[in-house]
């Protein structure tokens, strides 16, 4: 029997048609960060490299302490480097999303360093952390390992755009994930998510998504955006980052004390 070390839980789902919501970590890289976001309810996490600084051992702590697979680990890697991917996948995340993809070489460069042969070009390395330091046959360990992952490619300058559809081309490629604000400051209207110009690039990635069986993908800061883009639709959503939700809440909290301190004010005359 075929043995398969972990379902990617996400992965299934949304090729079964479904829609699967998560989030994103930036800031809080502690033991407990994916466990608590797994209790509240998100399926997967996207820990950040491009912007945090975060180093491969940071990467290693925070998938080794991932409930896996309740809570699919994906990893945001700075560049489509080969040490990048290859290191991110061997430390065992489930996932791989790249930033600013622009062209189908690179597409296919993602794949080519994501996936063991006959596939890819992804080096052999077994009985490690990916593997859960299992003994299995490696036959079974290189099919589940190419058909578990998840690849991400980041639609996020107007060059990506115009090859949004080259991009989607690339068959192993599963999510175009459209990045809002790097999209918009490329197009020379940063943070005008509801402009015109930007509904109408939306539409076109979510187009060549339809066309070559991709998931459309995005961030989202807060629920009525999270809802409007499921309505528009997008299947996989992070909601938010740590430091964003934190931050939040907690000024939500402090505000509605500081309310409760203020005297009631005297309406008698």
């Amino acid at each position: 029997m075929e043995m398969t070390v972990f379902t990617n839980s996400v992965k299934q789902k949304l090729q079964a048609g479904g829609t699967s919501l998560g989030t994103m970590m930036f800031e809080f890289p502690t033991t407990g960060i994916a466990r608590l976001a797994s209790v509240a309810g998100a399926e997967f996490a996207v820990y950040d490299m491009e912007h945090t600084g975060w180093s491969i051992e940071t990467i290693r702590m925070l998938i080794a302490t991932t409930p896996r697979p309740a809570l699919v680990p994906i990893v945001r890697i700075p560049a489509c480097d080969y040490q990048f991917v290859a290191r991110v996948l061997d430390a065992g995340a489930m996932g791989i999303m790249v930033p600013m993809v622009e062209s189908e070489e690179q597409a296919r460069h993602l794949v080519s360093s994501a996936k063991y042969p006959p596939i890819g070009r992804r080096g052999a390395a077994f009985t490690i952390a990916h593997d859960e330091y299992r003994y299995d046959p490696i036959p079974d360990v290189i099919r589940s390992a190419n058909a578990e992952g998840l690849l991400i490619a980041q639609i996020e300058t107007v060059k990506g755009l115009e090859n949004v559809e080259k991009i989607a081309s690339v068959p192993e490629i599963d999510v175009l994930w459209i990045g809002l604000f790097d999209l918009t400051s490329s197009m020379g209207i940063p943070g005008q998510t509801q402009h015109p110009d930007t509904l109408a690039a939306i539409q076109r990635v979510l187009a060549a998504c339809r066309t070559y069986n991709k998931i459309p993908a995005v961030l989202v800061t807060s629920v009525p955006e999270g809802l409007m883009q499921l309505q528009t639709g997008f299947r996989m959503v992070a909601y938010g980052g740590d430091l964003w939700i934190y931050q939040s809440a907690l000024k939500k909290g402090l505000n509605a004390l500081r309310e409760g301190l203020k005297p009631t004010e005297n309406t008698t005359t």
